[in-house]
């Protein structure tokens, strides 16, 4: 059995806040596979920046860990293209976002962001700023 898990099992599991969700959380994912939808990795290190005010490096290592365990499927395409974007100091969802939305025919990244702009320009894809004025 392959489980799809949602954004509070991986989060219980790895900042073990609550006595009775925390294990319940690690004990399911130390034994089955585990499906990790782009969705809940993109809400997984929005509350962890937002809520818990993880650094950086925290949210990357907490990626790169999910990654690299046997039993977790994701979509490494991805996950990469978001941790590209974390890195070089932008959102992770921007990344995935861009990432996605080229995977499904786009070719031009738009956004009033001027961090992903840069990110996207400086691997030289098309961007296009919007101006909020």
């Amino acid at each position: 059995m392959s489980l799809i898990v949602d954004t509070n099992i991986l989060l219980r599991a790895m900042i073990f806040d609550h006595e009775v969700e925390s294990p319940k959380a690690q004990a399911l994912l130390a034994s089955s596979e585990v499906t990790i939808s782009n969705q809940t990795l993109c809400e997984m290190v929005w509350v962890l920046r937002r809520l818990y005010k993880k650094s950086q490096s925290d949210l990357i290592a907490a990626i790169r860990t999910w990654m690299s365990v046997k039993t977790v499927v994701l979509d490494r395409g991805a996950v990469e293209a978001g941790l590209t974007f974390l890195e070089a100091g932008g959102d992770f969802a921007d990344g995935v976002i861009e990432f996605e939305g080229r995977k499904l025919g786009g070719d031009t990244f738009a956004t009033f962001d001027k961090e992903a702009a840069s990110i996207i320009r400086a691997k030289g894809r098309d961007c296009l700023l919007l101006d909020a004025n």
